[in-house]
């Protein structure tokens, strides 16, 4: 079981608004970890040290270590809250994870010859990403840090479904368990801005009755008066 990562926390009693309140301002980050073959457990982390972790992908895609006052249990990330307003960690929950049980979480997509890919460098197509993560299933020893989407032989409306990914050994995708292939990735034609063709044909329709218009208006002022000779 690969280890990227080492979260040291402490086990706290207190619960409830007031005590994850007291908490925050000692910089301390409420947390949970539950699952496994143990109880659901209250922690606290350090707020300083997850500040450096969460701007890591791999904190989230991979296994960390979580000492609890000297005792080490594997787990995933299930879940950061952050703050609306600061960037301030809210609340983490943790998931234990054992050897031979089935973990599901999400997975960054590492797309790769973007640039070079036919679609784009030859046919000028723009790409658009429908993910960025895909949640999967594997047992720990099967866990890989990201999955991989070569675009090298992409061209113009060509586009990867779930089904199209090369998945490692022993990493499923529960999406397509149920029947969803959605697409990840599509080389379409760029928009060229085309006028409507109803606003068009209004301002066509609206030339020649301006232009008849214009005469009347013309003929129906009254003439000015000449001034009177002295």
């Amino acid at each position: 079981m690969r280890i990227n990562f080492e979260i040291n926390a402490e086990s706290r009693k207190d619960q409830g608004k007031g005590a994850s309140r007291r908490l925050r301002l000692a910089g301390k980050v409420p947390a949970i970890i539950y699952g496994g073959s143990g109880e659901p457990a209250a922690l606290a982390l350090s707020h300083q040290k997850l500040l450096l972790l969460i701007d890591n992908e791999k904190f989230y895609s991979t296994i960390v270590s979580v000492d609890v006052e000297g005792k080490k249990q594997p787990a995933i990330v299930k879940d950061v809250q952050m703050h609306p307003a600061k960037n301030a960690i809210v609340h983490v929950d943790l998931q234990r994870v054992l050897e031979d049980q089935p973990i599901r979480l999400h997975l960054p997509i590492h797309f790769l010859n973007e640039a070079s890919s036919p679609g784009v460098k030859l046919q000028g197509g723009t790409v658009s990403h429908m993910r960025t993560d895909i949640e999967i299933s594997c047992l720990p020893k099967d866990l890989p840090e990201a999955l991989e989407v070569d675009m090298g032989a992409m061209s113009l409306n060509d586009t990867v479904k779930l089904s199209d990914l090369k998945l490692p050994a022993g990493v499923t995708i529960p999406e397509l368990a149920h029947g969803h292939d959605a697409p990840v990735v599509v080389i379409h034609a760029p928009r060229v801005e085309v006028e409507e063709p109803v606003a068009a044909e209004a301002a066509a329709a609206a030339a020649p009755a301006a232009a008849k218009a214009a005469p009347a208006k013309a003929a129906a002022a009254p003439a000015k008066a000449a001034p009177a000779k002295k």
